[in-house]
Parts: structure tokens; C-alpha cells; sequence
């Protein structure tokens, strides 16, 4: 059973990794090999995360999401004995160049349950506008104030 939540999560990382690989290259401009080996060790963080958490679903059930960021964490912590290596290979790695794709991705899965989103009411599609809008002006507010208060900006 873990196997073949391995190979399926694989299947799935390798075509994320493609295309933030493709993004990285295009998009920014980035070297082939740095795209490919950055990509590559976060694609196995993510990996070795999921699987973790598939097999401690059976204990606790926690976000697997939980699972890969702590595993980030912990490879990336000045304690680390790999951290420099996790730093140099990731650093160069576009976190924003798959956000089109992702957005492409989210609007045609909104697109196929419209009709359903539709149905259920124009106060609920009113309300689900305030979330979003909400979201999006305090996450960028949150964004000011850190960057204003660590001197980015």
C-alpha cells in the first residue's frame, strides 16, 4: 500500500517538477542544471514527507503538508549537517514560476463546478468574494509591515 503511494506521488511530483522546471528555465532565465537539481531536491523533500505522513496517518492524523515542511525545516536548520547543500541547491529555484500554472490549474477546476457554486446562492458567491478579497488585502498588509520592518523595503 505505501509502494504504491509512493509511485503515485511520484507520478504526480515528477509533473509538477517538469513544469516548474520549464518555468524556471523560461520565466526567469535560469541555468538548466540549477533549475533541474534545485527542483529535483525539493520534489524529494516532498517525497520522503508525503510517505512520511502517509505512514503516520495510521497514529495521528495530521496534514501532510505538516510532514514536508517540518521535514524542509529540519534539512535546511543551522543544526543541520546539510543545510548548506539543501541552501545552495534551493535557493535559486523560482518559488512564483509556477503561479500561472497554478492559476490555470485553479480556474479550469473552478470552471467544472461553477454551475454547482452557482446553485447554491448569490449570497454565498458574495461572500466567498469578501473571503477572497479580504485575504489577498491583509496578506499583502502582513507582507508591508514585515518587509518595512526587516528593510527589505
Amino acid at each position: 500500500m505505501v509502494r504504491k503511494y509512493f509511485v503515485q506521488q511520484l507520478g504526480l511530483l515528477l509533473m509538477v517538477s517538469v513544469i516548474v522546471i520549464l518555468t524556471n528555465i523560461i520565466g526567469y532565465k535560469m541555468p538548466v542544471r540549477d533549475s533541474i537539481i534545485g527542483v529535483l531536491l525539493l520534489s524529494a523533500i516532498s517525497l520522503v514527507g508525503l510517505t512520511i505522513s502517509n505512514f503516520m496517518s495510521r497514529f495521528v492524523k495530521l496534514p501532510s503538508m505538516m510532514y514536508v515542511s517540518l521535514l524542509g525545516l529540519l534539512l535546511a536548520c543551522p543544526v543541520s549537517p546539510v543545510k548548506d547543500i539543501v541552501i545552495e541547491t534551493t535557493t535559486p529555484v523560482a518559488f512564483l514560476a509556477p503561479a500561472t500554472a497554478l492559476g490555470a490549474f485553479a480556474g479550469i477546476s473552478l470552471g467544472k463546478d461553477l454551475k454547482e457554486f452557482v446553485k447554491m446562492g448569490w449570497k454565498l458567491v458574495l461572500i466567498t468574494l469578501f473571503v477572497i478579497t479580504g485575504t489577498f488585502i491583509f496578506s499583502a498588509l502582513v507582507a508591508d509591515v514585515v518587509l518595512k520592518m526587516t528593510g527589505a523595503i
